[in-house]
């Protein structure tokens, strides 16, 4: 290839590079103006958008601001509308006010009016008053010394002797009027009090309490009684060992008995197998789980009824455990009784009968209530003591009043009254007890009879618990295992047999069956 070649190629290829730089330089301008044009467009849309969007937004909160306006107006119009009302209220007051206050001040008018009549009125009177007093004085001093000169005695004289007369008489007349007074008072003084009791006794309405030994579990069939017995009657076997009550199953339709002397025994067997009953589950361990939960709620029960029954008579800052005492009360009976019905009536007695005499009723109501707290007496409670006794130390701990606690020791006159308010306690106490139907002594000889059989087996060593069932036919006696053995099951037994038959009084016979029972417990863990 020669040099021209050469050169003409290069010479080409430089005039095509300048003419694609020249053509490309065009192209890229055309495409810069497109791109400024489009973006002037886009632009323009944009601000007409804004633009738009702005006018929209200005309108809205104009509207808003306008609704808000026409609220706040609203508003401001009900208060000044209740303003309005309330200043119209207000001076409709103040005219009524007006016109009450001049028909006042006109009546005042009057009656000052009238007022000053009777001043001038009672002047006039008071001055012709003294004129006549004056005329009188002179006219009995006249007379005074016309009679000084007839009887020859002067007036000082005649005062003496006049006197005397009348002191004599006087003194007599003294001594028959108190004569009279006297008898009269010996004549109406029993009527007197026979009264007031009579109207204590109107005043409060008595209720017939009636104590049973038996209650009655309804079920809700017959096919209770069976899960109720258990297999081979591992479960009524439980509940009377849990509880100490006999449990009846018979033909009674849909019914359960329990018997038992003691009231509390026969609620927690009640309520006991009313929850095994709604639960479901019937068995050895599980009676022995609901009877422990059981004799805990009554506990607390007891404490609840305390509360309601001081609240009901109005009776405060009673110490906690004579609280509890007037709980225990519930479940227990004297002579057939109710005693906290007993208890009851006896304090509202006394607090109508105290305030007939003039005695404190709060003071009156608080001994009543506590007169036979010795009833229910403890596990450390001395049974040897007389109950009165035994309500009145426990008073003296818990902190009463001399009052109270003398009123409580005397009310069967162990110990001598001191106050007045004892033997309103001891008349209020033989009123409620002596009513007809009151008491009944034959269910209360029962009801310690069964105690004293109890009693005795608790009185040899090992004996866990026991219990007088069948109406005092069967005592059931539970042992320790680790202290009674099986031989001396038998001889325990017999024991307390010999003693059954050798310190009490009783009809028929008297089962005595010891239950000696060993339990073996491990748990997998």
């Amino acid at each position: 290839m020669d040099t021209n070649t050469i050169i003409i190629g290069a010479g080409a290829l430089l005039v095509g590079l300048i003419i694609g730089y020249i053509i490309a330089k065009s192209i890229e301008k055309s495409n810069a103006s497109k791109l400024i044009k489009s973006a002037k467009k886009e632009a323009g849309s944009i601000i007409k958008d804004a633009k738009n969007e702005g006018e929209s937004i200005k309108k809205d909160k104009i509207l808003q601001a306008k609704e808000k306006f026409i609220e706040l107006k609203a508003e401001h119009e009900k208060v000044i509308l209740s303003r309005d009302k309330k200043i119209a209220e207000a001076e409709k007051r103040t005219r009524d006010k007006e016109s009450r206050i001049s028909s006042e001040l006109s009546k005042n008018k009057k009656l000052n009016q009238s007022l000053e009549d009777k001043v001038r009125d009672y002047e006039k009177r008071s001055e012709y008053l003294e004129k006549r007093k004056q005329e009188v004085e002179k006219v009995h001093k006249s007379q005074v010394r016309q009679l000084e000169v007839i009887s020859g005695l002067s007036a000082e004289d005649a005062k003496e002797q006049l006197v005397e007369s009348l002191k004599g008489e006087a003194k007599n007349d003294a001594m028959a009027y108190v004569q009279d007074k006297m008898e009269e008072a010996k004549l109406t003084a029993q009527q007197e009090a026979k009264k007031i009791i009579i109207n204590t006794i109107q005043r409060v309405g008595t209720e017939e309490a009636i104590d049973n030994c038996v209650s009655v579990f309804n079920i809700e069939s017959d096919d209770l009684k069976g899960r109720i017995i258990g297999r081979e009657g591992r479960n009524i076997r439980a509940i009377e060992s849990a509880t100490g009550v006999e449990i009846i199953v018979d033909d009674t339709p849909e019914a359960i008995i329990l018997s038992c002397f003691d009231p509390v025994r026969r609620e927690i067997a009640r309520l006991s197998l009313h929850k095994l009953v709604t639960d479901g589950r019937i068995h050895p361990a599980r009676i022995e789980e609901v009877v422990k939960k059981t004799r805990k709620q009554i506990d607390q029960e007891i404490i609840e009824v305390g509360k309601r029954t001081v609240i009901d008579l109005g009776i405060h800052g009673l110490h906690p455990e004579l609280i509890k005492m007037v709980g225990r009360m519930k479940y227990r009976s004297s002579y057939g009784q109710n005693l906290l019905q007993h208890s009851r009536e006896v304090a509202k007695l006394c607090g109508i009968m105290s305030a007939e005499l003039g005695l404190n009723p709060k003071l009156a109501k608080r001994a009543g209530l506590l007169h036979d707290i010795g009833k229910v007496p403890d596990a450390e409670s001395d049974m040897e003591t007389p109950h009165a006794i035994l309500g009145m130390q426990w008073a003296e701990k818990y902190g009463e009043k001399k009052e109270v606690c003398n009123a409580i020791g005397a009310h069967h006159d162990e110990i001598e009254m001191k106050f007045l308010l004892s033997p309103v306690i001891q008349v209020c106490d033989a009123i409620s007890g002596a009513r007809p139907g009151a008491r009944r002594q034959v269910l209360d000889s029962y009801i310690q009879r069964l105690k004293d059989l109890e009693d005795i087996a608790f009185g040899f060593n090992g004996v866990k618990k026991a219990y007088a069932i069948q109406a005092g036919r069967e005592l059931r006696v539970i042992v320790e295992s680790e202290k009674v053995s099986d031989e001396m099951s038998a001889q325990l037994s017999f024991e307390i047999s010999q003693k059954i038959q050798t310190d009490m009084t009783y009809p028929g016979q008297v089962k005595v069956t010891v239950i000696r029972e060993t339990r073996t417990v491990n748990i997998a863990k």
